[in-house]
């Protein structure tokens, strides 16, 4: 089964010459804000990653720079992607189990193999490509992928943000570990979603609440994060609105935990509304936060 691209042309750049182009130049603004970041670890593996999936002009940059410290070292030979739920209808962790993804630049293909192993292994994995069929938040991940890590299989697995998801990524993170597959975990997801159009606003309108979305309330997620402290991410979000793919994130922490990391490092973290102002928008009423992490 080929997964065709639905988000090409609006998410990211369509055609592969234009989406190459599109990724060199994520990676270029990765590089010009390389002084904010903290110091990345010296480890020789990265075991995970966060990565926000918002469209390419505003969210590109932070998952670019952060897939390029995983490219720097070691490749996995698979990267399982745990991505946010957007789309109605998928009430349990959707794997696509076989096939490939089809982006401008090809196919990305799926380790089948493993795929089998989680879903006999795990318990908590339904095969339901279709759930995938119109959501963003794996597809938008799976050009930087392909053009960073070009060996590197994928199994895509969409996590509700409920209480299983924190199991969900222990029994996948003790499966790869027992197949012997060098695996690393990417978590999609952004942060808080501020302002009017998201009808969320409980420090008003305007830059004073986008600001303590930033500051105050993403930071909450990000030091859990930090803490890869997975089996409260869900709770966190249920109650603070500060992540869309937090099943996501209690699922890829407890993964990369079971893969014996220990360590994690905010690379960057910024907004929509800033990258907006630095392109010339001048709205300081809604914002999405972006993070990007790694796990070692």
């Amino acid at each position: 089964m080929i997964r065709e691209p639905v988000f090409a042309g609006r998410f990211y750049a369509d055609g592969e010459v234009e989406c190459r182009a599109a990724i060199d130049a994520c990676l270029r603004s990765a590089e010009d804000d390389v002084g904010k970041a903290t110091a990345v670890t010296q480890r020789d593996r990265i075991v995970g990653c966060v990565l926000p999936h918002a469209g390419w002009m505003f969210s590109g940059a932070v998952a670019a720079r952060t897939l390029r410290e995983v490219a720097a070292r070691q490749h996995p030979q698979v990267l399982v992607i745990f991505g946010a739920i957007h789309v109605p209808g998928v009430a349990v962790a959707s794997i696509f189990e076989r096939g490939a993804w089809e982006t401008p630049l090809g196919l990305a293909s799926i380790d089948d193999r493993l795929s089998e192993r989680l879903m006999g292994q795990t318990g908590l994995l339904h095969s339901d490509p279709h759930a995938h069929d119109q959501e963003h938040s794996i597809e938008v991940e799976i050009p930087f992928v392909q053009h960073l890590l070009p060996d590197t299989l994928i199994v895509p697995i969409m996590v509700p943000a409920d209480g299983q998801a924190a199991s969900l990524g222990n029994a996948v993170g003790r499966a790869c570990r027992s197949y012997g597959v060098r695996a690393a975990f990417a978590c999609s997801t952004d942060l808080t979603h501020y302002g009017p159009s998201f009808g969320f606003t409980p420090q008003g309108v305007g830059e004073a609440g986008v600001h303590w979305a930033k500051e105050v309330n993403d930071r909450r997620m990000i030091n859990l994060m930090l803490a890869m402290d997975g089996e409260n991410a869900v709770e966190e979000a249920g109650r603070h609105r500060n992540a869309c793919g937090s099943g996501a994130i209690a699922a890829t922490l407890q993964a990369c935990k079971a893969l014996g990391a220990d360590q994690a490092t905010l690379l960057e973290h910024t907004t929509s509304c800033a990258v907006g102002k630095a392109l010339g928008h001048r709205s300081d009423n809604d914002s999405v936060g972006y993070a990007g992490m790694i796990l070692a």
